[in-house]
């Protein structure tokens, strides 16, 4: 993934700043999202007291804060009334993975643990916590904090991502929210309350959202383990999907949402592009630069962009053609936009059969044993 283009971007920013709001911090923000450098300013939440103080110590940004706490709903938020006393993991798969299996035997070996082991297996409860009894509200500290304008929202916190997104319900449009990444479950029941890939959809398509990309987990049953993807215990090389990342995001250019992108402020709309390149959608960011040239034209070059995103497209190239060769090279149907071919058997014919005998007679060597 290149952050060229948001880079880019960044740069050519003269008033707005890319305000970024971290539900799950551990480990630090994703270093993609510092391209925006000065203009970067960030909220990031962990339940774990240790790990917010250890990323605050090791922080250089004077505008990234981390701040410990289980963020989750107020007590008397009709979504909270809602999911009280109810699991949020429905038919849950977990205790039957390779994942959860090994999870089980990493508990005793992690007690003993440096908290940089614990954290980098996921254990962060066996850290120092925030007391639970503390709620926080995300919305609330923004509001604290004089912050009004947000640009990206990520939910990663395995438990009540779903009640933390309810928390934002009726401010996406306040904020200015431009795009979500949501971790979600594609296992679970029906019911509309559960944490799960259906229901986050429908709230968030509801909202003035579509899905851009989903980064699917598989967790191989503990019965045949498959190899693990990632170094922590989590998905597998092959398995049933589990969990996904999804990426929602305002769509201005669809024909049914340019309204939206008529309002848009030009640099918002240009951190917009900025967020589809991060997230290895140049063509999105492409489509958004095109529709609105003229908007985006007082904010960066418009040909230096489309060169950016072409590269970006261009993973495999030894060396990346302009953007207008790119698109002139679709437009004549070459072959390199085409995977290879496939060729179907043919069984060889009745005359086929007589030449290879004949051949084979007169010279048996070239028979293969």
């Amino acid at each position: 993934m290149s952050t060229a283009f948001a880079a880019f971007v960044a740069g050519s920013l003269k008033s707005e700043r890319f305000t970024f709001i971290d539900v799950g911090c551990s480990g630090g923000i994703d270093p993609a999202w510092r391209v925006f450098g000065p203009r970067l300013r960030a909220l990031a939440f962990d339940a774990s007291v240790d790990e917010c103080e250890r990323l605050t110590a090791a922080e250089t940004h004077a505008d990234i804060k981390y701040i410990a706490g289980f963020v989750g709903l107020q007590h008397d938020h009709p979504f909270a009334i809602q999911v009280a006393g109810k699991s949020r993991y429905v038919r849950n798969a977990f205790p039957r993975t390779s994942a959860g299996r090994m999870a089980e035997l990493q508990q005793e070996h992690l007690k003993a643990a440096s908290l940089k082991e614990k954290l980098l297996h996921n254990a962060w409860g066996m850290t120092n916590l925030a007391d639970p009894s503390k709620v926080v509200v995300v919305p609330t500290v923004l509001k604290q904090l004089g912050w009004s304008d947000a640009d990206l929202l990520k939910i990663d916190i395995d438990g009540p991502d779903f009640e933390v997104l309810h928390s934002f319900d009726g401010q996406f449009d306040e904020l200015g929210l431009l795009g979500a990444r949501l971790e979600v479950n594609l296992n679970g029941g029906p019911d509309a309350w559960e944490h799960t890939f259906h229901n986050t959809d429908r709230f968030m398509r509801a909202r003035g959202f579509e899905l851009f990309a989903l980064d699917v987990r598989n967790y191989a049953m503990s019965a045949l383990p498959s190899p693990f993807a990632i170094t922590s215990p989590a998905q597998s090389v092959t398995g049933r999907p589990y969990q996904a990342e999804a990426f929602y995001s305002r769509d201005p250019a669809g024909l049914d949402w340019q309204n939206v992108g008529a309002t848009m402020r030009p640099e918002k709309m240009a951190k917009l592009a900025a967020i589809f390149s991060i997230w290895n959608q140049p063509d999105s960011a492409a489509e958004l630069v095109l529709t609105f040239c003229d908007k985006l034209a007082g904010v960066f070059d418009i040909d230096t962009a489309l060169e950016l995103l072409a590269g970006q497209m261009q993973t495999e190239a030894a060396a990346a053609i302009p953007y207008r060769d790119y698109i002139a090279a679709f437009e004549a149907g070459a072959p390199r936009f085409y995977p290879a071919p496939w060729i179907p058997y043919t069984p060889p014919t009745p005359r086929d059969r007589l030449v290879a005998a004949f051949k084979a007679f007169l010279d048996p060597s070239s028979v293969s044993k």
